[in-house]
């Protein structure tokens, strides 16, 4: 449905939002807001002709708390060549009982790469004692209607993200997540996408991080972010 290039940077996946949120809700009136550039090039050195990315995709994040049970959402993102995605979401609780597994379901509305799109999707939260495991699924259904195609479609991208997450001293977190995908028309692919999270101030934290496709994904990255809860 879309080039190689641009799936490689869409199918990266709300890291800072649904990292620490997920199956987990708002607040009534809490903002969280989060932003990223991702630079990506080939792992095979001899594959290099300059210094320069080979890839290039900005994101930006944003959850409120509607109510305490209702979260809504902005998912945007775009790559150097001008396309991207917007997407808006609400995501209701599904469980969220004080022990045990957090469960919560999404549906966003949007265009991807100038296509419309359904994004349902469903996450599950387990807390732990100093940190938190994480499953984010999501499937991407695209109503595809191009010259390059006989007749319109519907064209479906799926994509789960598994995140174990741990709070250290002074407000700083690691992140270890293996994110995995499978675009319409494109083999499974699998990365690795370790982070840190690093306190500036009060509001607003570093994220910085790395990427390593595993199978599917020949690419290698680092990503510059920030969080932001008010």
């Amino acid at each position: 449905m879309w080039t190689r290039p641009l799936l490689a940077a869409l199918f990266l996946p709300l890291l800072a939002g649904t990292a620490v949120a997920g199956a987990w809700p708002r607040e009534k009136g809490q903002v969280f807001l989060s932003g990223a550039a991702r630079l990506n090039w080939p792992q095979e050195l001899e594959h290099w002709t300059s210094y320069e990315p080979t890839g290039q995709y900005y994101t930006l994040y944003l959850e409120y708390g509607l109510t305490d049970r209702i979260t809504v959402g902005f998912d945007l993102g775009r790559s150097v060549s001008g396309n991207g995605k917007s997407v808006g979401f609400l995501r209701l609780p599904v469980r969220d009982k004080e022990g045990g597994l957090k469960i919560a379901a999404e549906l966003g509305l949007g265009r991807i790469d100038g296509h419309p799109v359904i994004r349902p999707g469903l996450s599950l939260g387990l807390g732990l004692e100093r940190g938190w495991l994480a499953a984010d699924g999501f499937a991407e259904i695209a109503w595809v209607d191009d010259t390059d195609y006989i007749a319109p479609f519907l064209g479906m991208d799926y994509k789960l993200d598994l995140t174990w997450g741990r709070n250290l001293a002074k407000d700083r977190k690691l992140i270890l997540q293996v994110q995995t995908g499978k675009p319409w028309g494109e083999p499974f692919f699998a990365r690795f996408a370790p982070s840190m999270v690093l306190p500036v101030t009060d509001v607003f934290s570093a994220e910085l991080g790395v990427t390593w496709g595993a199978t599917g994904d020949s690419s290698m990255g680092v990503l510059f972010g920030f969080w932001s809860n008010f």
